[in-house]
């Protein structure tokens, strides 16, 4: 028996320096494929007991047998109990060796098919939608079933809470367009016959001239009710609200009879009848009268007439409109366009005027972004809608359809628009989130726009909708399982090369990787590290890729 154990402690080291390659030892070939030969399988487990992992891309020629199972004392000397085992290839690995190029065609092949439908159907839900329709299902479906909840809740009476409260209430009137859904049958239900005339000239007739003789009309009818209701409005309250009803009837008349003035070439009297409504009814400036005046003065070529009215409305305690911002930035641009040349410009930097007209087109591009398009003519004009969206693109396209005409007239001003609009996307990068000028841009004008102008239009959207990460998800990966489809088809033998070398460097990695943590343990002093046995894993997948080739 001791003459055994002695034999055994004789035998140990040799073991060891064999087996078990110290840092800087070389192997050569047969040494590496003798070792992965006859160690192909190795767990180390705890005092419960021991699990052993196959590892069949190393089963050399000079393996034993696969149906054995061997079990060996611990050769790395270490205070964890193991064994190394020789184990039969499991079913997955022989089922996978036993493929042919044929099922990896067809199998990339059939994942290039559904990814490819899958796209489609992104990219179409997205343009019908504006939204991804898996990003939709997830977020309504998956997560509440995951328990899912938002990140942040702000309190009730913190400022952050106000804030986002103010901009909603903002964006919700910036973006509601408010139809009647009691309205009234045409003409059969009103009550008084000035609104008739006033239905009469909007829908019947057929030329302007005939408009403005039923306007008149109304204008008879609507007076007379008018100092009617006047007499009566302290009697209750409903005599106060027929007199405002009465009023706006009033002022509406005349602000059409004097579009019918300006449509007639008559734009001195068209003139003098608006500044007459803005002295009488100063507070209907709902209305926007001014914006009618601002149009006809600049048919007059009255700029200091069109400043003057700028000084009283452009302020910022007034509602804002696409035709006061770029009425406000054609002024400016007056002074310098005829001499402004990007060249010259970029060469001496912009005059104190230059940069006052800048501004102030940045300032107009904020509030309406989809302006300068049909300005530069970049984009058809259709004509424009009987109702408007404010910093939508309805309000471009009216804006546009009749100040056209007032931009070529100054000479380089459209030249000045077209090199410096596109500036303002670099001061406010993210619109949807934090204004410069202005607040946000309302998000919900695309939906509006598109109830408000005719189909065959193409909306201007504002800004950009970037494409949904599973549209460029499902791109890739239709076209990656194409071209791997592809590639099979052509050279099975060189990606069958691939797939084998692929499956072995990732059983390699998942080996070293288990056994690296293990190198942080206290071990005794000459015992050897499972570090160690990971650079021996290594050293036989490269010999076997090399047999291989």
């Amino acid at each position: 028996m001791a003459a055994e154990s002695k034999g055994l402690r004789a035998v140990r080291p040799l073991e060891r320096s064999a087996a078990f390659p110290t840092p800087g030892m070389t192997l050569t070939r047969r040494e590496a494929k003798t070792l992965h030969s006859g160690f192909t399988s190795r767990s180390i487990s705890s005092g419960i007991g021991a699990a052993t992992r196959p590892f069949p891309p190393f089963e050399g020629v000079g393996s034993p047998r696969p149906s054995a199972l061997l079990h060996l004392p611990n050769p790395l000397g270490s205070p964890f109990p193991g064994t190394l085992s020789l184990q039969r290839p499991t079913s997955v690995t022989v089922f996978l060796n036993s493929l042919t190029p044929k099922f990896y065609v067809a199998l990339t092949g059939t994942s290039s098919l559904i990814s490819g439908l899958i796209f489609i159907f992104e990219w179409w839900y997205f343009h019908k939608h504006g939204t991804s329709f898996i990003e939709q299902v997830s977020i309504s479906h998956l997560r509440p079933l995951m328990g899912g909840t938002e990140t942040s809740i702000s309190e009730p009476g913190s400022p952050s809470s106000n804030r986002e409260s103010e901009t909603s209430r903002h964006n919700l009137s910036e973006c509601k367009v408010w139809r009647n859904p009691l309205n009234l049958f045409r003409g059969a239900e009103y009550r008084s016959c000035a609104t008739a005339y006033v239905l009469l000239a909007e829908e019947e007739a057929t030329t302007i001239v005939d408009a403005e003789r039923l306007f008149k009309q109304a204008l008879k009818a609507g007076e007379t009710i008018y100092r009617r209701s006047q007499q009566c409005q302290h009697q209750s309250p409903q005599h106060e609200a027929q007199l405002r009803r009465d009023t706006n009837v009033l002022v509406y008349i005349k602000r059409r009879l004097a579009m019918c003035a300006r449509k007639l070439g008559r734009i001195r009297e068209a003139v003098k009848i608006m500044r007459d409504l803005m002295k009488e009814f100063p507070p209907l400036t709902m209305l926007n009268i001014h914006e009618n005046l601002l149009e006809s003065l600049l048919e007059l070529q009255a700029y200091a007439d069109v400043q003057a009215v700028l000084a009283k409305y452009d302020d910022i305690s007034l509602p804002k409109s696409a035709a006061i911002c770029y009425t406000a930035a054609l002024l400016k641009t007056r002074t310098v366009s005829d001499k402004f040349s990007p060249e010259t410009a970029s060469r001496r930097g912009l005059s104190t005027a230059e940069i006052n007209a800048v501004e102030a087109i940045h300032r107009a591009v904020e509030f309406n972004p989809h302006v300068p398009k049909y300005l530069l003519e970049m984009k058809s004009l259709i004509l424009p809608p009987e109702h408007i969206l404010k910093r939508g693109d309805s309000e471009a396209i009216a804006y546009a359809f009749f100040h056209l005409q007032h931009w070529k007239r100054i000479e380089g001003a459209l030249n000045l628009l077209q090199c410096t609009w596109e500036g303002t996307f670099r001061m406010i990068p993210y619109p949807l989130e934090k204004g410069h000028l202005f607040y946000p841009y309302p998000s919900c004008t695309e939906t509006a726009d598109r109830e408000l102008l005719p189909t065959f239009h193409h909306v201007s959207v504002y800004p950009k909708k970037e494409l949904p990460f599973f549209i460029h998800f499902t791109a890739g990966l239709c076209s990656s399982t194409a071209m791997i489809a592809l590639l099979t088809h052509q050279f099975p033998e060189i990606m069958g090369v691939f797939a084998k070398a692929g499956a072995a460097l990732q059983d390699c990695l998942r080996r070293a990787l288990c056994l690296a943590p293990l190198s942080t343990r206290p071990r005794r002093p000459g015992s050897h590290r499972p570090a160690q046995e990971c650079i021996t894993l290594f050293s036989g997948a490269v010999i076997w890729l090399q047999e291989l080739d």
